[in-house]
C-alpha cells in the first residue's frame, strides 16, 4: 500500500539527517550521514559545500531505500545557522564554506560595526551585533583576503539552502536563517538595504525570502535522478536549525524555552514581538513560525566539548558504544563541583555572553587528588554552566521560563538531564521526538503539503511531553559556588590573538 510520507533534512555540522514521518507524525525511517570539518589554523571552521550535498544524497536514498512504498508529498530542509555559501554566476562553488563556528573575522566585524554607524546602530537595524560567527563578517573576509574569489561572488547562501539549491534550482532563503545573516532586518522582515550599502555590497548578492512553510522550489529531473525522489516534488521553506529544532519539540509559542545539545548549544525563548537584549548577549531571530521571533544564547562547543573530551582523554571507551554511559556513570560517583575542578568549554571561542572569538578552553583547579570522574563531571558541569549563563540573561530581561524543554545529547541520559534540572533551577522535560531540527524541518513539509493547516496544529497532533523532572532546592543551591567560580575563571581562557591564524 502506497503512503504518503514527509521527508525532513538536516545539515548538520557533523553529518546530515534525513527522516521520513508519516501523516501521524511518527518516523518511520531516519539515515545520518557523517560529515568532516576542516581547521587549517586555530579558530578556523570549513566544510565543502560538496560534501553536505553528496551526504544529503546518501541519507535520502537511505530512507527511501528502507521505505520503498512511501511517497514523499514534500521536503522540508534545516541546517547549520550562519555559513557562508559562496556561488558565481553559473551557481558553481567558489571556495570551501566559513562555518557558524569559524573565528577568523574579528577584524572585518569591527570593519561593518564602524561602517554601520556604532553596535547601537547594528542593534537596531540587525537585532544582533557584528560577530565572528555570523554571515557578513564572510562576505568581508573574502573581499579582505581573497579578492580573486570575491570578484566571482555572485550569491551567497546559507547551508540549508544550498541543499535546496541542489534539489530544485532555486535560488531562495527564509526568515529564520535570513535573520542570522546579519544582512537582514529582523524587525521588519526585509533585507537591510541601509547595512549592504553602508558595507558596499548589491542586494542582488542575498536570495528573495518566502516562508518557512511555503513551497519554494520543486524536484528537479537530475536530482530526481540522483536522489531517488520523484520530479516535481514541492521543497518548502524549511529553517535554521534551532528554529526548527524548537519547533520539532513543540516550542513555537511565547513563553517556551528549550535548551539544546548538538556540537553547540543553545538556550532558545520564543516571543510574539522582536525583544532584543539592550546589551546584545543574547540574539534575536525569526521564528519559523509567522509573527513568532525567539531570543537565543549559544554555547559555540557543548555537546562538542564532551565529543573531544572523549576522544583525547577517554580513549580506551571510544568505539565501545557506551562511551557516553560509561562516562556519565563515572561522573555521577562525584559530588557537585566536581571538588574544586572548572571546566571552561570555551574550545572554538564564545558567543554568549562573552562575544569573544580567541577564549579558549580549560581545565582550572586540577590537582594529583582529581581523577578522570572529576574531569569529566566538570566538563558536564562545565557546559551546563555556560548554557546557565544564557538563562540568567533571559531572567535579567524578564523572560524567566517556567521549566526548560530538553532536546539533544543533554536530553538522552537521565544524569545530564538531572544536571542541568539543578544548574538552572528549573523543571525539565522531553518530548516523544528526538530528530531534532529535522523533524522540525518534517512538520513544516507536512504544513506546505496541506496535511496540517499550520505548524501549531501540526505540533499539537504530533508531540507529546514527558512528565517534569524537578530540582531539589538544596542540589541547586550547592551549584552556586561552582557556577560562581566557572565565571571567574573566565580570564583563564585567552588565547594569544596570533594564534587566531
Amino acid at each position: 500500500m502506497v503512503e504518503s510520507c514527509f521527508l525532513g533534512i538536516d545539515v548538520g555540522t557533523s553529518g546530515v539527517k534525513a527522516i521520513l514521518i508519516d501523516a501521524a507524525g511518527d518516523v518511520v525511517a531516519a539515515a545520518v550521514t557523517p560529515l568532516l570539518m576542516a581547521t587549517p589554523h586555530p579558530g578556523w571552521a570549513e566544510q565543502d559545500p560538496e560534501a553536505w550535498w553528496q551526504a544529503s544524497v546518501a541519507s535520502i536514498r537511505t530512507v527511501l531505500a528502507a521505505k520503498p512504498r512511501a511517497v514523499v508529498a514534500a521536503i522540508g530542509i534545516s541546517g547549520q545557522m550562519h555559513s557562508s555559501v559562496f556561488l558565481d554566476a553559473h551557481g558553481e562553488v567558489i571556495r570551501p564554506a566559513l562555518l557558524w563556528c569559524d573565528g577568523r573575522t574579528t577584524a572585518e566585524c569591527r570593519e561593518i560595526t564602524e561602517r554601520v554607524g556604532g553596535e547601537s546602530r547594528m542593534r537596531d537595524l540587525a537585532s544582533n551585533p557584528a560577530l565572528e560567527g555570523f554571515t557578513l563578517p564572510k562576505v568581508l573576509w573574502l573581499r579582505n583576503r581573497e579578492p580573486d574569489a570575491f570578484a566571482r561572488l555572485a550569491t551567497v547562501l546559507l547551508p540549508k539552502d544550498y541543499i535546496r539549491y541542489r534539489l530544485t534550482r532555486t535560488l531562495a532563503t527564509e526568515p529564520s536563517d535570513a535573520s542570522a545573516t546579519l544582512m537582514y532586518d529582523t524587525a521588519h522582515l526585509r533585507w537591510s538595504e541601509e547595512i549592504l550599502l553602508a558595507v558596499g555590497l548589491p542586494r542582488s548578492l542575498v536570495p528573495d525570502v518566502g516562508g518557512s512553510a511555503d513551497v519554494l522550489g520543486h524536484v528537479t529531473l537530475e536530482a530526481a535522478t540522483v536522489t531517488g525522489l520523484t520530479m516535481g516534488t514541492p521543497v518548502v521553506g524549511g529553517g535554521a536549525d534551532n528554529a526548527c529544532g524548537a519547533a520539532g519539540v513543540g516550542a513555537i509559542t511565547a513563553g517556551e524555552a528549550v535548551t539544546s545539545w548538538g556540537t553547540s548549544g543553545t538556550v532558545l525563548a520564543a516571543t510574539h514581538e522582536p525583544r532584543v537584549d539592550p546589551t546584545v548577549r543574547a540574539h534575536t531571530f525569526c521564528h519559523v513560525v509567522p509573527g513568532t521571533w525567539y531570543l537565543m544564547g549559544v554555547v559555540l562547543s557543548a555537546g562538542g566539548a564532551f565529543a573531544w573530551y572523549r576522544d583525547q582523554l577517554a580513549r580506551d571507551l571510544v568505539g565501545s558504544g557506551e562511551a557516553n554511559e560509561r562516562l556519565n556513570a563515572e561522573a555521577a560517583t562525584i559530588s557537585p563541583g566536581a571538588d574544586g575542578v572548572t571546566f571552561l568549554p570555551y574550545l572554538q571561542g564564545e558567543r554568549t555572553p562573552h562575544r569573544d572569538a580567541s577564549a579558549r578552553g580549560a581545565f582550572v583547579g586540577l590537582s594529583l587528588a582529581h581523577s578522570r570522574a572529576h574531569l569529566t563531571r566538570a566538563v558536564v558541569e562545565g557546559v551546563c554552566f555556560a548554557l546557565r549563563d544564557s538563562v540568567a540573561i533571559l531572567q535579567e530581561l524578564g523572560m524567566s521560563p517556567k521549566q526548560m524543554l530538553l532536546t539533544g545529547g543533554g536530553a538522552k541520559s537521565a544524569f545530564v538531564r538531572r544536571l542541568q534540572s539543578e544548574v538552572f533551577g528549573l523543571p525539565v522535560c522531553t518530548v516523544n521526538r528526538e530528530e531534532g531540527p529535522a523533524y522540525g524541518a518534517a512538520l513544516l513539509a507536512a504544513v506546505g503539503a496541506g496535511a496540517f493547516p499550520d505548524l501549531a496544529a501540526a505540533v499539537d497532533a504530533t508531540l507529546s511531553r514527558s512528565a517534569l523532572e524537578t530540582p531539589d532546592a538544596a542540589a541547586h543551591e550547592a551549584y552556586e559556588e561552582p557556577y560562581l567560580r566557572f565565571k571567574a575563571s573566565y580570564h583563564a581562557a585567552h588565547a594569544s590573538p596570533d594564534s587566531m591564524g
